[in-house]
């Protein structure tokens, strides 16, 4: 894990591979309290018999938006960032899905330091965020990830 203490030792992070987290099991019962969650139900997630009758992978697969909801909890794996009065999930950016993740896949979060930019007092991170799937040559998605400090 990487500790970061404040904006200075932040920036010498950046261009480099923070880290990668633990593997993370997505199962079925995740899926079904996301898709309550998010009033998502589609059958692909949550329709077990005919994801694997009629679905193209066999099996029900993940929401994208349930993969991307792990970033900060996969995050905070790589990273600890200390000294903050405020951290911001800012935004994110080029996000592209290559894969799918079909239930009971373990993925983990790949994260490289992009940028670090000081903004009259707002740390500014942009973090390239890849999941991976284990046993898969492909990631599930890449695209970049935008924190804001306030040390």
């Amino acid at each position: 894990m990487v500790i970061i203490n404040n904006f200075e030792e932040y920036k010498k992070l950046e261009g480099t591979l923070a880290g990668t987290s633990s593997w993370h099991t997505i199962d079925q019962q995740q899926i079904n309290r996301f898709a309550d969650a998010t009033l998502d139900h589609q059958w692909i997630h949550v329709d077990e018999k005919r994801a694997e009758e009629e679905g193209p992978y066999q099996s029900t697969i993940a929401h994208g938006y349930l993969t991307l909801s792990l970033i900060p909890y996969l995050w905070k794996q790589i990273a600890e960032v200390r000294n903050v009065k405020m951290e911001i999930n800012y935004g994110i950016e080029n996000f592209r899905f290559g894969v799918p993740v079909k239930v009971n896949d373990k993925v983990c979060l790949q994260a490289r330091i992009k940028s670090v930019n000081d903004l009259k007092g707002t740390v500014k991170v942009v973090v390239e965020a890849k999941l991976l799937i284990q046993d898969q040559l492909r990631p599930a998605y890449t695209g970049d990830v935008i924190f804001l400090y306030h040390f």
